[in-house]
């Protein structure tokens, strides 16, 4: 039997090394980030509603324009978009407002799934009221356990994410991105 060449056998070695370590250097890389503090993370376009609060639990009570007392458990599990309106709603409310009905749309076949509750004066003109029933219910926070999520400049409106089962997951704050909402319902509508 011939003995084996020094020379390819140290070259095979470094190509089996060279193997290795681009197999390993993702996980390295890995360690390392987590060894510096650094996460990934799915952030959401919303800000986490901290510490977590259930409307049902908290006998959150909204009542509705026909005097109903709003149902945050349906009879489907479906979530809620609460739009929370500052003083004077008018031109750049209603254009939030809009996008976020427009975000509602762009679900296609999951809109359903998705609830729109607009909470403060409704605008004055009738013809922009009469358009907003048309995707959105109406009422008022009874007890203004929401005051702390509404907006104090005017002509501005913030939202919170509702969970079919009460619990709040996220405020968007006025003059939030309305695509970035979009995005987050995707993310939690299917």
């Amino acid at each position: 039997m011939k003995p084996a060449d020094p020379i390819a056998l140290r070259k095979s070695r470094r190509f089996l090394l060279m193997i290795g370590l681009v197999f390993a250097a993702p996980m390295i890389v890995a360690g390392l980030l987590t060894v510096s503090g650094w996460q990934p993370s799915a952030k959401g376009n919303g800000q986490p509603i901290l510490p977590q609060r259930n409307f049902i639990a908290e006998k959150l009570q909204v009542r509705l324009a026909d005097g109903q007392i709003y149902p945050w458990r349906d009879s489907e599990p479906r979530m809620t978009l609460v739009a929370l309106a500052g003083p004077d709603c008018s031109v750049h409310c209603l254009a939030a407002l809009t996008g976020m009905a427009k975000a509602r749309v762009m679900l296609n076949r999951n809109q359903s799934r998705l609830r729109l509750l607009y909470l403060g004066t409704p605008p004055a003109k009738a013809i922009d009221r009469t358009a907003m029933e048309d995707y959105w219910q109406l009422g008022h926070d009874v007890d203004g356990r929401l005051a702390r999520y509404r907006p104090t400049a005017p002509d501005t409106v913030s939202a919170v994410l509702v969970e079919s089962n009460g619990t709040a997951l996220s405020f968007y704050p006025a003059g939030f991105d309305t695509s970035g909402l979009l995005r987050d319902l995707r993310k939690v509508i299917r």
